[in-house]
């Protein structure tokens, strides 16, 4: 049984969480994709990077997670919606 460092692990995570970022960039730019999942896209991104929180961050556990809660929804949304060779596409691009 192989161990990984807790620091090769966090490495790998932020490498997929980096590679997932670039396929949804290339996904909201692909002419196939529909217009309502360019919008979702581009809302989970700017929800993201907004200092603007639905529910304070200040509030325990709670105004954590909306973060956790609202931008994999609005992606899982916005995935649903385009077309799987768009997505296959920005997929293998990234490899």
């Amino acid at each position: 049984m192989t161990h990984r460092s807790v620091g090769n692990r966090l490495r790998d995570t932020s490498d997929a969480i980096k590679r997932e970022w670039r396929v949804y960039d290339a996904v909201r730019r692909d002419p196939r994709t529909p217009r309502a999942a360019k919008w979702l896209l581009g809302i989970a991104i700017a929800y993201l990077l907004s200092l603007i929180d639905l529910i304070p961050d200040f509030i325990p556990v709670i105004g954590h997670l909306d973060d956790a809660l609202i931008v994999p929804g609005l992606v899982v949304i916005a995935v649903r919606l385009i077309p799987a060779e768009a997505l296959e596409d920005a997929r293998a691009a990234q490899t």
